[in-house]
Formats: C-alpha cells, sequence, structure tokens
C-alpha cells in the first residue's frame, strides 16, 4: 500500500485540530452550569472513592501495571522520574553516572527504543536516537508514573499508545485550590552533596469555576565531582571530572473543563541544559572535555469529551523543537574543532473516536500522523557528510474491548506506514506493517479479590535516524526490530477494616519475548566507527512479582511496605551466529528492590533497596573481560511536615548509597558512593 503525504492532508489535519479549539469558545456561559458540573464531578469522585480499592485499577488490568503516585513519590529517595522507574519490576535504568549523565529505561531487556515516554497523553519522542533523557524530567512538577507492559489498559487512545512493546506515562499536576483562594503554589529548594543547587516554584490560577493556569519553573545546577574507586588492583581512588550540569525547565499550562465535563489542556515546555560529558574511566585516562548543549521546546494540546458518553472522541496536536550542540575539542576537522549541531521538528496530529455500542461492548477507531526531521550545520560546509532525513508516519489503529461480568477482553490491529527520504544517496524508503494484540482479565470467582490476566502482542521498532543515516555509522538497510510478547499472571488484591493488615496486593507474571532482527551497535576495525546490523533472534523469558502492603501499628504508625523481584534471561538463538546460546549484554538474570516507609503524626521515615544481579556488558560472555559484578544500594530518608504561620512546611533529609557501595551500571562509567540531600518546600 502506497500513500502520499502533501500540503491538502496537512491543511485537513490542521482544520481537525482547529475545530478540537472551538468548544472552549463555549465553556460555562452561565454560573448555574458550572454549579451543576462541580456537584456531578464531586458525586463522581465520592461513587469511585467507596467502591473502588487502593490497587482496583492495577488488580483488574489485562496488563502488568506499576504506579507510584502522590505520596509514594514524595517518599522515595528520587530526584529525577529516572530515579524512580528503579522501583519497578522487569526494568533496568541505563544510568551513565551522576546528576547529569543520560539515563534511559529498559523494560523487560527490549532495549530502551521499545518504550514509548507519554507526557500528559502525548508522546514524547526522539527520531533521532530512540532515546528519552529520564533525567531531564525533575519529580518536582510531577502527580504519577505509570508504567504498561504492552500498551495502557484501555482502547480509548491515540494510536502512538498501541504502537510500542511498553509505555511510561508521566502526568503532571494537579493544582488543589483552597475554598476561598484562587491561587495556591508551592517553593521548593533542594541542595546537597555535588554542588547541587536545586530551587523550584510551582503556581496555579483558578479560572472560574471550572478551569485553571499553571506555571512551573526549575534551575539545577551540580558540579558532578564525586570520588570513586579506579578498581585497577590497587583500589586507587579519583575523582569524577567534567560531570557538570546547568539546566532550567519552565512550563506553562491550562485546563477548562465545559459544561458537558469535555476537557480542553495546553501545555508549553522549554528546557535548556548545559553539561559536561564525562569519560569512560579506562586504564587511568578519564579526563574529557566534551560538552553537550540541549534545547527542548514543545507546544501540544488536547481536547477530550466526557469519556462516560457513548460516543467519545480524543483529539491531540503537538510541535517540537528540540536542539543539540555537541563539542569535542580533542578532535579538529577542517572547520576545526568539532562542534556538530543538529536540530530535529516533530509535527504531531491525533484523533480517536471510541464509541459503546452498549454498555459491554465498545470500538475505538484512531489514526496520528507525525512527521520528522532532522537537519545538521555538517550540510554548511561538507557536502554529502549528512543526508537530512525526513519520515512521514501514519498510524491507524482499530480496537475493540468486551466487558462482562468476569471477563474484559480487547484486541487491536495497528496499521503503519512509513516513508524516509533523505536529499541525497539512498533512504529506507516505504514500509508498510500490520501487528495485532489481544489481552484478558479473568475473574475465576465470585469474589472479585483474584484476577488471571494475559495478552499476546506484536509490535515493531523502526530504525532511527542515527541508525540508518549517521555519519560512517548508519546502515540505511537495516530492518527493523519485529518483536512477539506473551504473558500471563494473576493479581490478588485485598482489604481489611479494623485490622493490622489493611492493604494487600500482590501481581506475578510470566512472561516470553521473541525479537527478530534486533539492531546492535559494534565497533568495527577503527574504533571510532561502529557499525549497524541485524542480528537474526534472541529469547527473553522472565517472571516479575510486586507485592505491596499497609499495615496499621500501635501507636497510630502507618508501615507501607513494597517489594519487586525479576528473574529474567535473554539468549541469542541465532543459528550459526558467533554468540548463539550467550546472554544478550546488560541483561541481570536477578534483580529487585525493596520499599519501608513508616509515618508517625508529622515524622516519615523511609527506607530503600536496590539490587542488580551480575550481567555482561558485550554479546560475546568472557567471564575474565566483560563480567559485571552485581550491587545494591541502600537510602534512607526523614521528612517532618508542620505549620508555621499559615504556612505548610516540608523539611527532609536523605542519605543516599549509605553503604556507600562502589558499582558501575555501565561499564567504566561508576556511580557516585554515598551522598546527601537536604529538601526544603512552603505553600505560596
Amino acid at each position: 500500500m502506497r500513500f502520499d503525504f502533501n500540503s491538502k492532508v496537512i491543511k485537513g489535519l490542521m482544520s481537525i485540530f482547529l475545530v478540537s479549539l472551538l468548544p472552549v469558545t463555549t465553556i460555562a456561559q452561565t454560573k448555574d452550569s458550572t454549579e451543576k458540573l462541580k456537584a456531578d464531578t464531586l458525586r463522581k469522585l465520592n461513587e469511585v472513592k467507596i467502591t473502588t480499592s487502593r490497587n482496583y485499577i492495577q488488580a483488574t488490568s489485562p496488563v502488568p501495571v506499576q504506579v507510584l503516585k502522590g505520596a509514594q513519590l514524595e517518599q522515595i529517595n528520587s530526584l529525577t522520574v529516572a530515579d524512580a522507574v528503579r522501583y519497578f519490576s522487569g526494568v533496568q535504568l541505563k544510568d551513565y553516572g551522576g546528576v547529569g549523565g543520560l539515563k534511559t529505561i529498559n523494560v523487560r531487556s527490549l532495549g530502551t527504543n521499545h518504550t514509548a515516554v507519554f507526557y500528559d497523553g502525548v508522546e514524547f519522542s526522539n527520531a533521532q536516537n530512540g532515546q528519552v533523557d529520564l533525567g531531564k524530567f525533575s519529580l518536582d512538577n510531577i502527580e504519577e508514573i505509570a508504567l504498561y507492559d504492552a500498551q495502557q489498559n484501555s482502547i480509548f487512545q491515540p494510536a502512538k499508545g498501541f504502537a510500542s512493546a511498553s509505555v511510561l506515562y508521566l502526568v503532571t499536576k494537579s493544582p488543589k485550590f483552597r475554598d476561598s483562594s484562587d491561587f495556591t503554589g508551592k517553593a521548593t529548594l533542594k541542595t546537597g552533596s555535588f554542588g547541587l543547587i536545586n530551587p523550584s516554584v510551582n503556581a496555579a490560577y483558578k479560572i472560574g469555576n471550572n478551569g485553571y493556569a499553571t506555571i512551573s519553573t526549575e534551575l539545577m545546577h551540580a558540579n558532578g565531582r564525586y570520588k570513586f574507586s579506579t578498581n585497577d588492583g590497587g583500589d586507587t581512588t579519583a575523582v569524577r571530572s567534567n560531570g557538570d550540569i546547568n539546566s532550567q525547565r519552565i512550563e506553562a499550562a491550562a485546563a477548562i473543563a465545559s459544561k458537558d465535563s469535555a476537557v480542553w489542556k495546553i501545555r508549553g515546555y522549554l528546557f535548556h541544559s548545559d553539561r559536561g560529558l564525562p569519560a569512560a574511566v579506562v586504564n587511568h585516562n578519564f579526563d574529557s572535555d566534551q560538552r553537550e548543549w540541549d534545547r527542548d521546546m514543545f507546544l501540544q494540546s488536547s481536547y477530550q469529551t466526557n469519556p462516560t458518553n457513548r460516543d467519545s472522541w480524543q483529539i491531540n496536536a503537538k510541535y517540537s523543537n528540540d536542539y543539540t550542540s555537541y563539542l569535542d575539542p580533542d578532535i579538529t576537522t577542517t572547520r576545526g574543532l568539532l562542534n556538530d549541531k543538529y536540530t530535529e521538528k516533530e509535527l504531531y496530529f491525533s484523533v480517536a473516536n471510541r464509541y459503546r455500542v452498549t454498555k459491554q461492548l465498545s470500538f475505538d477507531l484512531s489514526a496520528d500522523y507525525q512527521r520528522n526531521s532532522l537537519n545538521s550545520t555538517q550540510n554548511d560546509t561538507i557536502p554529502y557528510r549528512f543526508v537530512s532525513p525526513v519520515r512521514n508516519q501514519l498510524l491507524i489503529a482499530a480496537a475493540g474491548e468486551l466487558r462482562l461480568k468476569r471477563w474484559d477482553i480487547q484486541a487491536n490491529l495497528l496499521a503503519t506506514f512509513v516513508n524516509d527520504s533523505v536529499d541525497t544517496l539512498v533512504s529506507a524508503g516505504r514500509k508498510t506493517k500490520y501487528t495485532p494484540a489481544f489481552l484478558f482479565s479473568w475473574q475465576p470467582f465470585e469474589n472479585p479479590e483474584l484476577h488471571v490476566r494475559g495478552f499476546y502482542k506484536d509490535i515493531f521498532r523502526l530504525p532511527t535516524f542515527n541508525d540508518l543515516y549517521f555519519t560512517f555509522i548508519g546502515n540505511s538497510f537495516l530492518k527493523p526490530e519485529f518483536t512477539k510478547q506473551s504473558d500471563l499472571g494473576l493479581t490478588y488484591n485485598k482489604s481489611w477494616k479494623q485490622q493490622t493488615l489493611t492493604d494487600l496486593f500482590l501481581q506475578v507474571d510470566g512472561y516470553c519475548n521473541i525479537i527478530h532482527n534486533k539492531i546492535i551497535a559494534a565497533p568495527g576495525q577503527n574504533l571510532a566507527r561502529w557499525m549497524m546490523y541485524n542480528i537474526n533472534e534472541v529469547h527473553i523469558t522472565g517472571l516479575d512479582i510486586d507485592a505491596s502492603a499497609i499495615w496499621q501499628l500501635p501507636a497510630k504508625i502507618q508501615l507501607s511496605t513494597g517489594i519487586t523481584y525479576t528473574y529474567q534471561k535473554g539468549i541469542d538463538v541465532t543459528s550459526d551466529g558467533y554468540n548463539t546460546g550467550q546472554e544478550i549484554p546488560y541483561t541481570p538474570k536477578s534483580s529487585g528492590s525493596l520499599l519501608i516507609g513508616a509515618q508517625k503524626d508529622r515524622f516519615v521515615l523511609n527506607y530503600s533497596f536496590i539490587y542488580t544481579g551480575s550481567r555482561y556488558d558485550e554479546a560475546a560472555n568472557t567471564p575474565v573481560r566483560n563480567y559485571l559484578q552485581p550491587w545494591y544500594t541502600h537510602d534512607m530518608s526523614v521528612t517532618y511536615s508542620g505549620n508555621f504561620k499559615h504556612h505548610q512546611i516540608k523539611l527532609c533529609g536523605e542519605v543516599n548509597n549509605m553503604l556507600n557501595q562502589q558499582y558501575e551500571v555501565i561499564r567504566n562509567f561508576p556511580m557516585p558512593g554515598r551522598n546527601y540531600r537536604i529538601t526544603i518546600s512552603t505553600n505560596i
């Protein structure tokens, strides 16, 4: 199937987006309708509180869901989203060290590029390298982090939501106004080891009785200097250098609800950073003067009708413009010192419609259009060094859901149409793929405490612009990675009243992932010039366990506990391959975490433990050369909340890596030892 994108298509999609904004002009025309909406909303919230338990969504979901939100996010020792996702089962966080180091997520060993990151319902994508740096997202403005294997547990979503092997949803905070106030705000200051200074301010203003506007801004500075052991036999201690970061973030958003409970949202985002790029520690040589400047900017808007309607609509649009400048003063080119600059632009539109045929049967049809382009300053002086790729992508998803008394059954088919073009040389051309998914959740007994669930999903990921077109490295003949995911698990969720144990939640999932044409980067004859190629087949099998409980102890002490464990085995099964039967890189067989929190009056004490087992850092499993030792960390924090002159004050002290463990998440990139952080926040 062929398709062409032209000005008429783009104009048509823009018209749809503009039409989606029209309901805003009809919002809240009378005070009576507003008060009625407010009352209706309150009644719905009260009903949810009565009929659902703390983990209801996770317990009944046909796909594994892990959630951190509200007080849980505030309790864990985390500075960014990257720190928080370490506590999810089945997750490996690739961390290159320090506050400013790159941090990406790898779920069930499928690779970073197989996990989509959504920010308030719209994907935060990167067509250049397919990696989203989770270290950019401060928890200061995040209300909820949710990780879904396969896809979100609702068919009412953009086609992009069906297009990945797993999805990470980041939900920003919604303001909570006091009854008599139209304004609320919070100021926070974090400081600690490595020269960290991190002030932030969040403020919100009420628009009538059915809307609000918010602004969130943050600065971060850290010198990134920390001691580490070189582990060279003499146990030499060195200091990490060139790991500094200066970053600024500002977001502005607005949300307005209409009298029929439709919601329109708009958000602007600007992030800028200037950071050093610390080198790998090899043979005592880890000095680096490499630097990187990033500027990420986007404007996104969404409109959604009342999801309880029989006929519901969801419309999203986004424009982003990302700029990266990379300087390596140790390399001289015909233009002088190596200083490459890249600009990536994205235009995105999405329309989704869900129709309820009956209370039990629903269908959804969604269509997304995305255009990505990448340009480099290399084109200015050196012809044919950079090909300036453009990718047009159309996604169409058809989904259905059948809800019976004890069954929730979902199925969907995703059609992907892609066309790559370049101004010189050879492009990857056109590709058309159809990928299905099937999901179910079953309540085997009358008692709703136990559920059995499972899913099967075919999905693929396109090679990134760097994979295909990067100078001297890219291979435009690369094939897409195809992944077959299967999962079978169960959940148990129970609550008790007036008992020591008040809430218990358990989910256990066994899974198998089969990857064809896995994309690999490997050094060639020249270590400065790597090669991109496909390997035939990889099998990944594993078991995820996630349990949490809440306890009411004597002396009015509330204790919350959570534990995760993952057993996993990823094997290269390519016939007649060089590494057949060997483990794929950075796949520990065992990993897990433990969280314990105790609250007494105004004090909260939290302890967390993270463990990652042994693994190899190369496809060839040579114990002497590329075996990585297990590592673990112990973290602890104490928080006090109180009032001072009509202001709510919160003080928090943290000690991370209490035992000063020396470890590496990525080979030759040592992580910080024992470090401290102090946080003070107050309402304004």
